[in-house]
């Protein structure tokens, strides 16, 4: 079956979105997800730890956090925010995009 230009369009659009999101898993590594309890054992752990910070959902609104230790990535969000230590460094981004 023949696709019409339009159908060929949307195929390579899906096709390049696809290799979009494995190209921005593989640059980003492996990103483990934690409750905000394991999130702040982690972030604890760390003397001035570097915390990225979004306000995200779609539907609901969500406060998400993003962070290293030792060379992994940790990302939670919380309906609350999630009260950070005193020496932490925090960004304040527009969004924090995962890929799923």
């Amino acid at each position: 079956m023949l696709m019409t230009g339009v159908e060929a369009g949307l195929a390579a659009s899906s096709s390049a979105a696809a290799a979009a999101i494995v190209q921005a898993i593989k640059a980003s590594g492996a990103i483990i997800r934690l409750e905000p309890e394991e999130f702040n054992k982690i972030i604890s752990k760390s003397e001035a730890p570097l915390v990225v910070t979004a306000l995200g959902g779609v539907f609901t609104k969500q406060h998400q956090y993003l962070t290293n230790y030792k060379g992994l990535h940790f990302y939670c969000k919380s309906e609350v925010p999630i009260r950070l230590p005193s020496d932490a460094e925090v960004v304040q981004a527009k969004k924090i995009w995962i890929p799923n």
